[in-house]
Order: C-alpha cells, then sequence, then structure tokens
C-alpha cells in the first residue's frame, strides 16, 4: 500500500536516487549513455538540498512512500510559461517513480494529489514538459488528460540537442 505525503529534508537521498535511477532507466537510447552514466546519486542530492532549503521557493515536493520508504516523487508549482488554459495554471516539473516499480499506479496517485493540491492553491489548468521521443511518458500524460498544446523547446543533453514538448490539461 503506497500513500502520498509532503517531502521533507529526511526525503532527499531516496528522491535522488528515484530521479537518477529513473532517468538512467526512462531515458536509454534518447540521452547520451555517458550523460546518464555521469549521474549521481550523490550529487543530484546536493543540488536537491540547496534547492529545498531556498526560503523562497514556491515548488511543492510530494513522495509517495511505500513499506521502506519513498518509492515516487513529484514537484510542481507555478507555471512557468503561458498556456491557452485562462486563469492561473500549475505546472507539474518532474514526476518520477522507482524504475521496478514503474506501472503499479504509483505515478496516477502522485499526479492526482499534485492536481489536488494545484486545485487548493487556485490553479485552474496544469502544464507540463515531455521529451518528445518518449513514448511511454506521454501515453502515461495523456491518460491522464494531458495533450499536447503544440508548443515544443529543446533542451540540451552533453552532445545531443533533443525537444521537448508542452502537454495541460484542465484540473
Amino acid at each position: 500500500m503506497v500513500h502520498v505525503r509532503e517531502m521533507d529534508r529526511a526525503d532527499i537521498e531516496a528522491v535522488s536516487t528515484i530521479r537518477v535511477r529513473g532517468w538512467q532507466a526512462a531515458y536509454v537510447g534518447m540521452l547520451p549513455q555517458t550523460y546518464l552514466d555521469a549521474m549521481t546519486v550523490e550529487g543530484d542530492a546536493v543540488r536537491r538540498r540547496r534547492f529545498f532549503s531556498q526560503p523562497r521557493r514556491q515548488s511543492r515536493d510530494l513522495v509517495a512512500i511505500g513499506d521502506h520508504g519513498p518509492v515516487g516523487w513529484i514537484c510542481f508549482g507555478p507555471c512557468r510559461s503561458e498556456i491557452s488554459v485562462p486563469g492561473q495554471a500549475g505546472e507539474v516539473y518532474a514526476v518520477y517513480v522507482s524504475p521496478d516499480l514503474t506501472g503499479q499506479g504509483i505515478g496516477r496517485k502522485l499526479l492526482r494529489a499534485a492536481h489536488a493540491q494545484m486545485k487548493g492553491q487556485g490553479f485552474e489548468a496544469s502544464a507540463l514538459w515531455v521529451l518528445s521521443d518518449n513514448q511511454r511518458a506521454r501515453r502515461f500524460y495523456e491518460r491522464a488528460g494531458y495533450q499536447a498544446d503544440g508548443a515544443s523547446q529543446d533542451d540540451s543533453y552533453g552532445e545531443i540537442t533533443l525537444t521537448e514538448l508542452r502537454y495541460q490539461r484542465v484540473l
């Protein structure tokens, strides 16, 4: 049984493990292997501690807790770009589940909790960015009611540039 709660500082190492292992599993064949291999839990945890300590950060972090601690993580906050839905919009910045537990509903549970909190903060819509080549993630978001809205941006990962697509949905 998995439940969702606010992330706290004690969760940082586990969240960094989930995020790094999630990248290394999800982006094989999309990102250079050297880029994925260079990712470390320790380096991610240092950045996450710094980010988590910012006094005026507007993002929120939730964790999915299983029998032995965090098994998923979602980060969300105000939308960083204009979207076509009127009203205030939130944005899902990241969502990751332990690679060995994907497909078990943990990501859906995290997304539902984030949507509920965004709605409670007065957001009327949610947006997110997803790599265009990441078909599995795109299907996941589409099943959750998101639709590509035509916006795209390029991101560089080492020697490769990949396109991200923006998705949005009404909350």
